[in-house]
């Protein structure tokens, strides 16, 4: 019985071995696997070192900044994977996870998205699967998949890593906007040429390459595409719909952010008779992850909470009795 016990030890360590190695390989260092595992950084070298001896082979080149593959550790990482995967799908295939799905989800998304639209929907999500548990990254910062250990991401505009697996689920319409103290002093915009000249924005900088992101407006086929002058630029989209509602620029994002502020008069539409193009919006995950049933059942309630919320419907923030028959739903 004891030789027994050992045995089935042995071979739990072995799998969770295999697993704190694949964790090693896509973080790149020991201290992100056992944070991201949430084991001592001593078990995860153990379980490292215990690995090589059974297979008495090097995995890993250890330096003091970081850990590379070795070719025999990059070919036991590839059938790795696939075991674990297989692994998954077969407990993801049991009947009672289908019924009633369970574990935790890591997923990161916009600010203003969270805030406005995800957070106050989520209670019907843990309502509706009260055993998952959800890890909200919520910021406007690029965030690394793999290396963060992060299931999935809900991101707008257009991807950039094409290696990534994504499922578009909505699509969001810019409106721009300024508050009533800096239209009085500077008056309303006729033309989106203006806003270079004789008027102020508040400037949106890439929190990934420190780019200025410009205003895109189109109308009757005439695309003009604007930096403009500021006096201040800011690289979260909550913060940059503050400025403008302190009468620091005219902004341009979505509608769904501007709602609230128009509708209480804080914010005023400019230039309301050109549009931008629509913004599609992704749910994002990295190719070697499993979809298990807990992941896809949050991106399916996620296509199916941006289906019908109104504020990602509407392509105008005007309430819809107020809004003119080209901006209404």
């Amino acid at each position: 019985m004891l030789c027994f016990t050992k045995a089935i030890i042995d071979r739990t360590d072995k799998l969770l071995a295999m697993q704190v190695f694949v964790r090693v390989v896509e973080s790149g260092t020991f201290t992100k696997a056992s944070d991201s595992l949430t084991l001592p950084k001593p078990t995860v070298t153990r379980l490292i070192q215990s690995l090589e001896g059974h297979l008495q082979t090097k995995l890993l080149n250890r330096t003091t900044r970081k850990v590379t593959v070795t070719p025999d550790g990059a070919a036991y990482y590839e059938r790795a994977l696939r075991l674990l995967t297989e692994v998954d799908e077969l407990e993801s295939s049991m009947s009672h996870a289908k019924v009633s799905p369970r574990g935790r989800l890591r997923v990161d998304v916009p600010a203003a998205l969270g805030q406005l639209v995800l957070m106050p929907s989520l209670p019907d999500f843990c309502a509706r699967y009260p055993d998952i548990q959800i890890d909200l990254g919520v910021g406007d910062r690029p965030v690394d998949l793999i290396g963060e250990n992060i299931d999935c991401v809900i991101r707008g505009g257009t991807l950039t890593d094409q290696s990534l697996v994504a499922r578009r689920v909505a699509e969001f319409h810019m409106i721009a906007a300024a508050s009533p103290a800096y239209l009085k002093r500077h008056g309303m915009p006729r033309h989106p040429s203006e806003l270079e000249d004789g008027h102020e924005v508040v400037g949106y900088f890439s929190a990934r390459t420190g780019r200025l992101i410009p205003m895109d407006f189109n109308k009757d086929g005439e695309r003009v595409e604007v930096t403009g002058r500021y006096r201040v630029a800011v690289n979260d989209s909550n913060a940059y719909t503050a400025a403008g509602v302190a009468g620091l620029g005219v902004v341009q994002t979505a509608t769904f952010m501007l709602q609230d502020h128009i509708g209480s008069g804080a914010l005023e539409p400019v230039l309301a008779d050109w549009c931008s193009d629509p913004v599609p919006i992704h749910v994002v995950y990295p190719p070697n992850r499993h979809l298990s049933v807990k992941l896809r059942v949050f991106v399916d309630w996620v296509a199916e909470l941006f289906a019908h919320h109104d504020l990602m419907q509407r392509c105008s923030s005007l309430p819809p009795r107020q809004a003119t028959a080209r901006f209404a739903r």
